[in-house]
């Protein structure tokens, strides 16, 4: 009797390109949006490559569209010869209009800002999970430091007895 396999549906870190690690020390993270990501060919090699950087990235919002900006991705020497790559250019995120309404309302009206988080694959096409973030002040940055640090030693504490 053979076994019915179930395919699980991938998580959205599985199969991750980047993760920006210092927006979630800098931010609260309220609501996530997964956006598709406009790309052209040498831009995808050198993502295949790993060669990308979220660290001082952003998303900016401009007449009904979305836009990330800073994000580094550096060509590969082979990539291409007949264009000049721009490792900084602003690149187009692509959002259904309602989740571009909710974005901008909670940019202007709310004082929230959008940071990108995660750039992994789905389905051979490159996703960004952008959020909807409030600032942290620096005590409430040393506190979730502390928290963490308090949670890793309660786990050391419970493997030892």
């Amino acid at each position: 009797m053979a076994k019915a396999t179930t395919k699980k549906k991938s998580a959205p870190g599985s199969k991750s390109i980047a993760v920006n690690r210092q927006a979630r020390h800098d931010y609260y993270i309220e609501q996530t949006f997964e956006a598709g990501l406009v790309l052209q060919g040498w831009e995808v090699k050198s993502l295949r490559a790993g060669r990308i950087q979220l660290k001082e990235s952003y998303v900016i919002l401009e007449k009904g569209e979305v836009f990330l900006f800073g994000a580094h991705i550096s060509a590969l020497l082979s990539a291409s010869t007949h264009i000049i790559p721009d490792s900084l250019r602003t690149r187009k995120l692509l959002l259904h209009d309602t989740e571009i309404v909710k974005l901008n309302n909670a940019v202007d009206r709310k004082g929230y800002t959008v940071v990108p988080l995660a750039m992994y694959w789905k389905n051979n096409r490159v996703k960004v999970e952008i959020g909807l973030a409030k600032g942290k002040q620096q005590h409430d940055k040393r506190d979730s430091e502390k928290e963490r640090d308090w949670s890793r030693e309660k786990e050391r504490l419970m493997k030892r007895h």
